[in-house]
C-alpha cells in the first residue's frame, strides 16, 4: 500500500490505525457524564485484543477482518441517523479505499454497476509528490503552503449519466512520523522549494521517498457537484478553442448537457441564424447536428417556425420549451418546427436563442425521445450556461471572419511576408490615431532604393495555338452540324435545311485558313440562334434525327455551350506548366528568402512570370549589401533554367506539346516602389522610374536589331540589359552554370530593335542545357552561390 501498488513513489509511507480516535475515547472514559464513559469504556474494550488497530497497518485484508470492530469505533464519527443522507466514508489520502462507507454511499458505488471500479480523477504522479510532500511540510515542519487540489470522484449513476463528487477530508485523526532517512528542513530549503517548485528531483531531495511514517485514516465527505461541475466543463469547453477542435468536441459537449439535466437519452444540436435574409443555416463542425433544420442545408424562418415559436424564439428570445412534441404537431397541423422533430422521433424538446444585445445569433437545440423529459422546469437550467454559449459563439463569428478576411487576403490580395512589417507598423499608427480620437488614414507604403527582378517564361506562340485549337473545335461541331442538317434535309425536304446547310458551309470556309477575331463569336451567335431551336424542334419530331442531335449534345460542353475538344486540351496543358512552373517557383522561393528577405509575387498567364525587388528599407532591421542582389540575380538565373528543365520532362506528358521561351529583365538602376492601394499590388514609382516598367511589358516581343528574328526563342534564355557593367556580370554567372552543366557553349550577345521609347538595349542568350537524370534536380548552396560571385 506504500507506493500504491504501481511503484509510484511518495514522500511517507501510510499505515491505517485508529491511534489517535482511541486516545480522544481514553480521555472520555474518565468523563464526568456516566453515559459518555461507559460508551468509550466500551470501545476500548472491544478495540483492546486487536493492538494493529492502534500500532498500525497496511494488509487490507485486516480491514475485513476486524470490520465489526472498526465498524464499533466508528460508530460516533459515523452517526447511523445520517447514513441515508450523508454521502461518507473512511480512507486513507488520496488512495481509492473505501471502507465503513455510509448507506448512500454504498448505494452509489452499487448502482454504478458491477464492472465499475471507483478511482479519483487522474492526477500527474510529480504533482501528487509535491501536493503530500506540502502536507509534510504543514504537518511536520511548520511551513504551511497552499497547494491543495480539488479531489473528485466520477460515478455513473443506474441510469449511466456520469456524477460528479467533490471530496473533502478530516484529517483529525491522522499522526505524522519523521523516519531514519527524514531530514531537517531550514527556511533556505523551504525557500529553495519555492523559487523552484517544479522541480520534482529537488522535492524528493529535501523530502525523501518514505521519509515519513503517516497513521491514521480520514473521514471523506462527498458532496454531488454535477450541475457544478457540468456549468464549469460547459464553459471550459467553450472557452478554450483548442477543446473545440478535438473529434470528440461534440461527444463530450453533449455528455456534459445529460450530466446537467441528469438525462441519459437527451442530444444537443446547434443551428445558426443570418439576420440579413433571416434564415437558419447548418454550422460545419465536427459532429454538429441541426434537428431543427433536419438535414437541410439552409430554411428561412419563416418556413421553420409557426407564429408561436417565432415569437418566443425571436421575438421575445426566450427559449422554447415543447414538453410534448407530438401534441403541438397535431395542434400546429403538422407545421414547423414540430414537423421536423416529430419525424426524428423526439417527443421533447427545448430550443434555446442564442442572442446578443437583442441580436440572434443561433439556436441551442436540446432534444429527447421521452415525451415530458424536456420541459418548461429543467429548462431554467439553461440559464447558468447560456453566457458562455453566447460569448463562444460570438468568438466563433469573430474568428470566422478573421479566417474569412485571412483567405481573402492571401487568395486575393496577398501581403508578402517581407514587407508585412511595413504594414503593420502603419496598421499601429492608425489604430493609436483612432484611439485618441483623430481621424486615422492608412499611409501609403513606399520603399526607395530598390533594386527589381523580373523574370518570365512564357507559352510560345500561345494565341496562335490557342486559335488553332478553337479553329480546329469549330470545323468538327460544323461538320457534325452540317451532316445532321443533310439527313433532315433527305428526310423531310424542307429548303429551310439546305439554306442553313449552304451558311454552315460559308461559315467553314471562313475559318478553314485563318480564324479571324470576330468569326468564333458570330458562329456562336449562328448556332445558339439559329441551328439550336431547329435541332430543338427536331427531336421533338424525328426519333432517329433525335438520336444523332443527342449523340451532337453529348459533345458540347454545358459552360462553353460548344465543342470543347482540342481547346480543353491546349487549356489542361497550359494549366499543367502553369501549375509545375509556379510550384517549383515557389518552393525555390522559400531558400531565397533565407539568404536574404526580399519582395516577391508571381502570377500566372500563359506561362509564369515573376517580380522581384530587394534593398535595404525591405529588409528592416538587415544591412543590405550589393553582394545580396548579386546572389538574388545568380539564384534567379539558376531557378529560370531549372525551370526550363521541368518543362522539358513535362512536355511529352502533355495533350498539347507547348513549347516556352525564358526571359530576365537586369536592370542596375535602384528605383522607389509604392503600394497601389486601388490594385493591390506594389509597382514603380514616379515618371523616371516607369521606364522600368514600359520595358517590362515590351521585351518580350522585341527583335533582333536588324532582323525579323525575336529575341525569345525556346531552348535558350535571354537576358536584356542596357550597362555594360550587367553584361560583364551575367556573362560571368553563364560561365559559372555552364560549369555545373546548366548551359552549353552557344552564348551569344545581341543588340534589340528599339522599342516604343526604350533605345539602347543588348542582351545576352544562353543555350539551355536539358537533363534528363536526377542532376537537373540538384540545387546549389549559398556557398556555391557566393563562392562564383567572389571568383
Amino acid at each position: 500500500m506504500g507506493n500504491k501498488g504501481n511503484n509510484q513513489l511518495l514522500p511517507f509511507v501510510q499505515l491505517i490505525s485508529f491511534n489517535k480516535l482511541l486516545n480522544h475515547y481514553e480521555e472520555q472514559a474518565k468523563s464526568k457524564s456516566s453515559i459518555l464513559a461507559e460508551r468509550a469504556k466500551a470501545i476500548l474494550k472491544a478495540a483492546e485484543p486487536y493492538p494493529e488497530l492502534r500500532d498500525g497497518f497496511d494488509d487490507l485484508s485486516i480491514i475485513e477482518k476486524r470490520k465489526d470492530v472498526i465498524e464499533t469505533i466508528l460508530a460516533d464519527t459515523f452517526a447511523p441517523a445520517l447514513t441515508k443522507n450523508e454521502i461518507k466514508t473512511a480512507s486513507i489520502p488520496y488512495f481509492n479505499l473505501v471502507f465503513n462507507p455510509s448507506e448512500r454511499f454504498q448505494k452509489i458505488l452499487e448502482e454504478a454497476g458491477k464492472d465499475f471500479v471507483l478511482e479519483m480523477r487522474e492526477m500527474p504522479e510529480d504533482v501528487q509528490y509535491i501536493m503530500m510532500a506540502t502536507v509534510v511540510l504543514g504537518f511536520f515542519y511548520g511551513y504551511n503552503l497552499d497547494f491543495k487540489r480539488p479531489i473528485f470522484y466520477d460515478i455513473p449513476d443506474k441510469n449511466g449519466v456520469m456524477r460528479h463528487y467533490r471530496v473533502l477530508y478530516n484529517a483529525d485523526f491522522m499522526e505524522l512520523i519523521a523516519n531514519d532517512n527524514a531530514k531537517e528542513l531550514t527556511k533556505e530549503d523551504v525557500n529553495e522549494l519555492l523559487e523552484d517548485s517544479d522541480n520534482i528531483d529537488l522535492w524528493k531531495e529535501k523530502i525523501p521517498p518514505y521519509s515519513f511514517t503517516i497513521k491514521g485514516f480520514v473521514i471523506c465527505n462527498m458532496f454531488d457537484v454535477t450541475a457544478e461541475h457540468s456549468i464549469s466543463e460547459i464553459k471550459s469547453t467553450l472557452i478554450g478553442g483548442n477543446k473545440r477542435e478535438k473529434e470528440s468536441f461534440m461527444v463530450d459537449f453533449q455528455e456534459t448537457f445529460r450530466s446537467l439535466f441528469n438525462l441519459r437519452d437527451i442530444s444537443v444540436g446547434f443551428s445558426g441564424y443570418e439576420e440579413t435574409t433571416n434564415r437558419f443555416f447548418k454550422i460545419y463542425g465536427k459532429g454538429i447536428e441541426s434537428f431543427v433544420l433536419n438535414n437541410k442545408e439552409m430554411e428561412t424562418c419563416d418556413a421553420m417556425l409557426c407564429d408561436y415559436s417565432y415569437g418566443k424564439l425571436i421575438g421575445e428570445s426566450s427559449p422554447l420549451a415543447i414538453s410534448n412534441v407530438e401534441r403541438y404537431y397535431k395542434k400546429s397541423q403538422k407545421g414547423q418546427p414540430y414537423k421536423n422533430l416529430y419525424e426524428q422521433g423526439f417527443r421533447s424538446a427545448i430550443l434555446a436563442p442564442i442572442a446578443d444585445e437583442g441580436k440572434l445569433l443561433g439556436i441551442l437545440e436540446i432534444v429527447s425521445p421521452n415525451i415530458h423529459e424536456l420541459n418548461g422546469i429543467n429548462a431554467t437550467k439553461l440559464e447558468d450556461v447560456m453566457p458562455f454559449i453566447v460569448s463562444a459563439v460570438l468568438r466563433s463569428i469573430e474568428e470566422e471572419q478573421n479566417l474569412i478576411d485571412a483567405i481573402i487576403q492571401h487568395e486575393c490580395t496577398t501581403v508578402h511576408e517581407s514587407v508585412y512589417w511595413k504594414f503593420q507598423e502603419e496598421a499601429k499608427k492608425f489604430m493609436a490615431a483612432e484611439a485618441i480620437g483623430e481621424q486615422p488614414s492608412f499611409n501609403e507604403i513606399v520603399f526607395q532604393d530598390i533594386y527589381p527582378l523580373y523574370g518570365q517564361i512564357d507559352i510560345k506562340d500561345s494565341s496562335k495555338e490557342r486559335n488553332l485549337a478553337i479553329q480546329r473545335d469549330l470545323i468538327i461541331q460544323l461538320s457534325e452540324i452540317q451532316d445532321i442538317l443533310k439527313i433532315a434535309h433527305q428526310s423531310l425536304k424542307l429548303p429551310i435545311y439546305e439554306e442553313l446547310m449552304f451558311r454552315v458551309n460559308n461559315h467553314m470556309d471562313e475559318i478553314k485558313d485563318t480564324l479571324f477575331s470576330n468569326s468564333e463569336q458570330a458562329i456562336f451567335d449562328f448556332v445558339h440562334e439559329e441551328i439550336n431551336p431547329v435541332f430543338h424542334h427536331l427531336k421533338r419530331e424525328d426519333k432517329v434525327l433525335g438520336k444523332q442531335i443527342a449523340l451532337y449534345e453529348e459533345h458540347i460542353n454545358s459552360d462553353t455551350e460548344s465543342y470543347y475538344d482540342h481547346r480543353k486540351n491546349y487549356d489542361e496543358s497550359v494549366m499543367k506548366i502553369n501549375m509545375k512552373l509556379a510550384a517549383l517557383l515557389d518552393r525555390k522561393q522559400e531558400e531565397a528568402q533565407e539568404m536574404f528577405p526580399h519582395y516577391f509575387e508571381r502570377y500566372k498567364t500563359d506561362g509564369v512570370e515573376h517580380n522581384m525587388y530587394i534593398g535595404s528599407e525591405i529588409a528592416n532591421s538587415r544591412k543590405f549589401d550589393q553582394l545580396y542582389l548579386n546572389n538574388l540575380r545568380l539564384w534567379q538565373l539558376q531557378t529560370m533554367v531549372e525551370m526550363e528543365n521541368k518543362h522539358y520532362k513535362l512536355k511529352p506528358h502533355l495533350p498539347v506539346k507547348l513549347d516556352v521561351a525564358s526571359l530576365l529583365l537586369v536592370y542596375s538602376t535602384p528605383l522607389a516602389i509604392r503600394f497601389r492601394m486601388d490594385e493591390k499590388r506594389f509597382d514603380v514609382d514616379g515618371t523616371y522610374n516607369a521606364r522600368y516598367e514600359i520595358i517590362k511589358k515590351r521585351i518580350d516581343k522585341s527583335y533582333i536589331k536588324g532582323t525579323n528574328e525575336r529575341l525569345t526563342q525556346k531552348g535558350k534564355l535571354a537576358i536584356v540589359y542596357s550597362q555594360k557593367k550587367d553584361e560583364k556580370e551575367y556573362l560571368r554567372y553563364i560561365t559559372f552554370l555552364k560549369s555545373k552543366g546548366y548551359f552549353t557553349n552557344n552564348i551569344e550577345v545581341v543588340e534589340l530593335e528599339g522599342l516604343q521609347g526604350v533605345t539602347g538595349l543588348k542582351a545576352i542568350r544562353a543555350e539551355i542545357l536539358y537533363k534528363t537524370d536526377e542532376e537537373s534536380e540538384k540545387t546549389y548552396t549559398y556557398d556555391d552561390l557566393m563562392e562564383a560571385l567572389e571568383a
